[in-house]
């Protein structure tokens, strides 16, 4: 019996989710509703201060975790909705939806790590 790689992308959308329930809210909030409508203030989201967010190497775990568990959350949950809707190429689905959420995590880890500190 072979052993399965469903509890590593079970985790993965798990926390995700997590994050997103937790997270998401808030970022909608305060990039999309408190800054534009003066709530906060402006400098909050400046580009001298976000850079120096990124370029900490804090900020740079926090942005590479909530992109990188968001991906995997999304394609978590567009591999399980496609099977659902009768498309049953499971391989060729794990592997576009997966293989996007590695090669978007890839592609948002190298950026970060691009950003000096």
């Amino acid at each position: 019996m072979s052993r399965s790689h469903e509890p590593v992308f079970w985790s993965l959308f798990g926390a995700g989710g997590m994050l997103a329930a937790l997270v998401g809210p808030a970022l909608v909030f305060i990039t999309g509703i408190a800054v534009p409508l003066g709530l906060l203030p402006a400098e909050l989201m400046s580009y001298e201060r976000l850079l120096a967010f990124a370029g900490h190497w804090a900020g740079k775990f926090c942005a590479f975790g909530i992109v990188a568990l968001f991906l995997w959350h999304a394609a978590h949950r567009i591999a399980i909705t496609l099977h659902d809707l009768g498309i049953h190429a499971r391989l060729a689905t794990q592997v576009a939806c997966y293989g996007f959420a590695l090669v978007g995590s890839l592609v948002a880890g190298w950026a970060l790590l691009a950003i000096g500190g």
